[in-house]
Order: structure tokens, then sequence, then C-alpha cells
């Protein structure tokens, strides 16, 4: 009785937003300490493109965003790689837990232009800012990077439009209305919710050994395996999406996720500060036009696609064919930011400084400053979900 009461309220049922948030808020802070980087992904994509190049035959050897990033080791011997190979086995584990996969095809041929145009544009600006919803925000800001604050402003600013020109007419599928004769009763196969709910278990453990065996050999790939495997669990069974979180703010007012996300980074930047008290650099990119160009182009690019990076590796792992497609297009997107690096870096990135808010404002004027501008966020979030609330009251 009581693992069937735990298996469904912890298991199946979906978790929610604000605590599962915070928590990977927790887990970012001490992957930071144990591995000395930050829960990021696309960074990891984009060295996926550089070998797919080299498997064709390309030499990018002499690129240098892939100098910059490093292509050494493969995704079994790299702590990113072995990370995101983790998020996807957390990932399918809660869907099959949930008995949440089933293949389910793009609506209209539309919506596939939009998950790869949107996914290369996202990927695109996610490497030219140096890092996604992730590295450029979601844990770049509690590195007190300023260009984190730079790219999150440019993508919210990129969400508002890319969600006024994902409701174009011309993005608009087409309704076909069905006659039915009587309403259909939902229908759900027990046994075949049993068969998944164990394959999943079997997922789950079987990369739970793999990683605790990794562990013992090498503690910061094993760790990064376990860190990957509960990101995963935390985003499906949460559905943390930064998508919907800037996308719902300026369409229908909904506030949830993103609250929730600020209430994450919130505790994230305390425990990042903790271990920079402690003598561990912390992660300072290029406050350029880089940041801001390509805040832009990633939050525009993540709303015409639907989905961010989190978002679309959870539901494409779940089934859903469209989001298969933005993964593509984020790849593709960052391995064309590589090919025109060396062009661009220079005037947008290289010759700008990088800047860490603790050494100007000192180390508590640095904490201070990260919490001002957060508690504003939270406060522009409220003022704006009230303004929402009040145009609909008036209508």
């Amino acid at each position: 009785m009581i693992w069937q009461r735990f298996k469904h309220d912890f298991l199946i049922k979906f978790w929610q937003p604000v605590p599962a948030v915070i928590a990977a808020g927790i887990l970012s802070a001490y992957y930071f300490g144990l591995t000395g980087t930050y829960w990021a992904v696309t960074g990891e994509f984009t060295r996926w493109g550089g070998e797919i190049l080299e498997f064709v035959g390309i030499d990018v050897s002499d690129w240098g965003y892939f100098q910059l990033v490093g292509l050494e080791g493969s995704v079994f011997t790299r702590i990113d790689g072995l990370m995101i190979v983790g998020m996807f086995a957390g990932c399918l584990s809660a869907a099959l837990w949930a008995n949440n996969v089933k293949f389910r095809r793009s609506a209209h041929k539309i919506r596939i232009v939009q998950a790869l145009i949107g996914g290369i544009i996202a990927g695109f600006g996610a490497r030219l800012a140096m890092g996604c919803n992730l590295a450029s925000f979601f844990t770049g800001i509690p590195q007190f990077s300023l260009h984190a604050w730079l790219f999150t402003l440019a993508s919210a600013i990129g969400c508002y439009f890319g969600a006024k020109c994902s409701l174009l007419p011309m993005f608009r599928i087409p309704i076909k209305m069905v006659k039915v004769n009587a309403q259909q009763p939902l229908r759900q196969d027990p046994d075949k919710a049993k068969r998944r709910f164990r394959l999943g278990m079997v997922v789950f453990f079987i990369f739970l050994a793999w990683a605790m065996f990794t562990l013992f050999n090498s503690p910061k790939l094993g760790f990064a395996m376990l860190c990957g495997l509960a990101f995963g669990l935390l985003i499906e069974r949460a559905q943390i999406c930064f998508t919907s979180a800037f996308r719902d703010l300026f369409i229908s007012g909904r506030t949830t996720m993103l609250k929730a996300i600020i209430y994450g980074v919130m505790v994230g930047t305390l425990g990042v500060y903790s271990y920079i008290a402690i003598g561990l650099e912390p992660k300072i990119m290029w406050a350029g036009p880089n940041a801001i160009l390509g805040g832009l182009l990633f939050g525009f690019g993540i709303v015409l696609a639907g989905g961010c990076e989190t978002g679309w590796m959870y539901r494409a792992v779940e089934g859903q064919v469209h989001y298969m497609w933005v993964g593509l297009g984020n790849i593709i997107g960052s391995t064309l930011l590589a090919l025109v690096w060396d062009d661009i870096a220079p005037h947008l990135a290289l010759n700008y400084d990088k800047i860490n808010l603790l050494n100007p404002l000192g180390t508590i004027g640095g904490l201070v400053a990260n919490y001002a501008l957060l508690i504003l966020s939270l406060i522009l979030v409220l003022w704006w979900e009230q303004r929402i609330l009040q145009k609909r009251m008036a209508k």
C-alpha cells in the first residue's frame, strides 16, 4: 500500500514546478562545485555537430570555436556528454513510469518548418551568447557573469517578439471539424502501463549502476552521470520548459513556471557563491554584443520552435516528433555558429571584457546586486501578471 501511494504520488503524477525547479537549482550548484563546470547542453550539441562534420570528411580542427569548446574525447568521455546521456535516461525513465510515451507526429507541415527553423535560430543564438537558457540564464546568473544578465534580458525581448510572430495567420493550423455520434470515454491499458513502468525501472537502474561504476573509476564523470539522471527526472516530471515560462507570460499572463525558475536561480546563486568563497573559479563569458544578439535570437527561436533545450529533450523522449526536429535544428544552428565564429567573434565577443560582478562590486556587493536584480525581475513578473488579470477583468 505504501509503495502504491509512493509510486502514484512521486513516479506517476506530475511534480509541482516550484519545488522541482528549486531542487534543480540546488543540484546545479553541487554540479558546479564537484565538476568545475555548469549545467549546460548546447556546447555539447555543438561538439556533436563538429564530430558529424569530421565523420563525413570535413576537417574542423582549425575552426576557432571548436578550439574554444574542445573536441577531445567522445560523448562517453566528456563531462557534458555523459551528463546529457544521463538527462535522456532520466527523461525516458520518468516518461515510462507515467506511461507518457507515445509516438506523436506533427499536426501540420508548418509545425515541422517552425520546429526546424526555430531550432536553428535558437541553436545559433545560444552558442553566439556562449550558452542557452541553462548556461547563460539558469546557471549563468548564479556564476555572477554580467553576460548572463544581458542574455536574459535580450532573451525575454526575443521571446516577446517570438510570441507575436507565432500568432501570425501563417502559423495557424487549419482546424478540421469531425462529426462524432457520442462522447468516447478515455481508455487506458493497465497492462501496458505496468509493462512500461517496469521498463522505466530497468532503464533507471541500468543507468544508475553504470553511473556508480563510473563514479569509482572517474568521480567527476560518474557524478555528472548521476546529476544528469536527476536533471532528466526533474525536467520531465515537472515539465520544466523555459519556452513556456516566457511564452505564457506574454500570451496568457501565466507566471507559475517563470516564478519557479527565478526561485531556482536564487537558490542556485547562494550555492555557487559558497563554492566561489572557498576558491572555485566561476565561469565568466564575454559581456559583448554577442550576449545581446545571441539572446534575442535564442528567445525568438525557442518560441517559434515551441521548445527550449530542456523542453525539446524531454518531449522528444516522450515521442513527440515535433521536438525531435527542434533538437536537430539546435545542432545545425550551433554548428553554423561554429562555421562563422572566426569571422564574427572579434567584432561581437573576443574584444569585450569578461565581467564578473564580484570583482567591481566586491564579494558582498556582487551578491547583493545579483539578488537585487532577481528580486526586481520577480516584481516585474508579478506586475505583468496583475496587469494581464486587470485587462481580463475589464473586458
